[in-house]
């Protein structure tokens, strides 16, 4: 053990252990760092847990990826194409893609005694993500069944086994008496309040489809990181080819769809920064005024030190060694309250928030191991840098001016 290592922790712990660094303005520097680490865990922890929670709720309703009708016009009133078994399978073994399945959409009206609603009826047979938020019943088993969200139970005053009727406009009025099966909720209250799950057949026969004609393709990615490379291969495997009506495939993803929601997501990317920086200010800031205490406390050492032989690069290393420790008990304080208090809203969902607003009722929370061992690394590394800075001081700390003032 190099001497500038044992004597900085002689300094930092007395022979019982205590830390002998108590004093209030130390003790409130390493409270600094101890605050600043933790926003910066729980900022990292909920824009994460944010990001993936609506990522998840709108790839629920539309799929990572579509492929759907050249000639579409960007509604949910879709030109079909025709999708056969060769066609879906050859789709779903490609890269990176975790299923692929058929679904058909169609813009209509749902009517009670008292109230009308404009709704999109949607047919499809991957209904994995809404058996997953299933409220109350079951999902639809037949074409006279459907399911509802819970937003649009309560706006209509339906419950499960109550009926409704849908009307759907075309080039005549199709009108459909439905049972309600179920009702999910997501808590995503702008696609809660617009879709109505049914079975597939029940949309073919309103649009007088065969059996391949469907809306469009939806595409489930096995992570959304790999999302590029699996759009690449779905857009290979289907650009400048056409169904047996001569109609051609159009590729759009998740993020195409829905360009509002990810250019609102992606603005979070930036709010992370500041509060990091921010943060990263403040806890420089403590780590900057516990050394120059550090080093005022222990002139007297350092002038001692000096005159037994001690160079200033020596004792410059002893109390970055000191504050390093300092540091150190901050960030992993820091860490274990930031995991505390995660821990305590992912289960409890202890902060609420406006669905209406934010997509979500509460505040999601993630834990991204990459990230959050890369954000410790690099306030460890910063801080170090920072120590380097204010440890300067003991170089103008002059032996004989100690011993003269002793």
């Amino acid at each position: 053990m190099r001497f500038e290592t044992f004597i900085a922790q002689r300094l930092y712990f007395s022979q019982q252990g205590e830390t002998r660094s108590s004093r209030p303005a130390v003790r409130v520097a390493l409270a600094g760092i101890i605050i600043g680490v933790m926003v910066m865990f729980i900022t990292v922890c909920i824009v994460v847990g944010f990001k993936q929670t609506v990522t998840d709720k709108v790839v629920g309703f539309s799929a990572h990826i579509q492929v759907v009708n050249f000639d579409n016009n960007n509604t949910y009133e879709m030109q079909p194409i025709t999708v056969s078994d060769s066609m879906l399978t050859a789709i779903a073994h490609l890269p990176y893609v975790k299923n692929a399945s058929t679904f058909i959409t169609k813009p209509g009206i749902i009517k009670t005694k008292d109230a009308f609603h404009g709704i999109v009826m949607k047919g499809t047979d991957d209904l994995d993500y809404f058996s997953q938020n299933i409220k109350e019943g079951s999902l639809p088993s037949c074409e006279k069944e459907a399911i509802i969200s819970y937003r649009l139970s309560q706006l209509l005053q339906l419950k499960v086994g109550d009926t409704f009727f849908s009307y759907f406009v075309g080039e005549k009025v199709q009108v459909r008496k439905l049972t309600i099966s179920g009702i999910y909720e997501t808590g995503f209250v702008e696609f809660d309040e617009l879709f109505v799950l049914s079975q597939p057949q029940l949309l073919r026969r309103l649009n007088g489809w065969s059996e391949k004609q469907v809306s469009g393709i939806g595409i489930q990615v096995d992570d959304m990181h790999h999302m590029m490379e699996a759009s690449d291969a779905v857009f290979y495997a289907t650009a400048n080819r056409f169904d047996e009506d001569g109609n051609g495939y159009y590729m759009e993803t998740v993020e195409q769809l829905n360009p509002q929601i990810f250019s609102w997501l992606d603005l979070l990317d930036a709010n992370v920064v500041v509060i990091i920086l921010l943060m990263l200010c403040v806890s420089g800031f403590n780590i900057i005024s516990g050394l120059i205490i550090l080093i005022l406390d222990s002139i007297t050492l350092i002038g001692t030190l000096k005159a037994l032989g001690a160079n200033n690069k020596q004792v410059r290393r002893i109390f970055i060694t000191q504050a390093a420790m300092l540091v150190g008990k901050g960030v992993v304080w820091g860490n274990l309250l930031g995991i505390v208090l995660c821990i305590v809203q992912y289960y409890g969902h202890v902060i609420g928030l406006d669905a209406a607003t934010y997509y979500v009722s509460y505040v999601p929370i993630a834990f991204p191991i990459g990230w959050l061992v890369l954000l410790n690394i690099g306030v460890i590394a910063i801080s170090l840098l920072i120590l380097l800075a204010p440890s300067s001081i003991v170089t103008r700390i002059s032996p004989a001016k100690v011993m003269h003032f002793e």
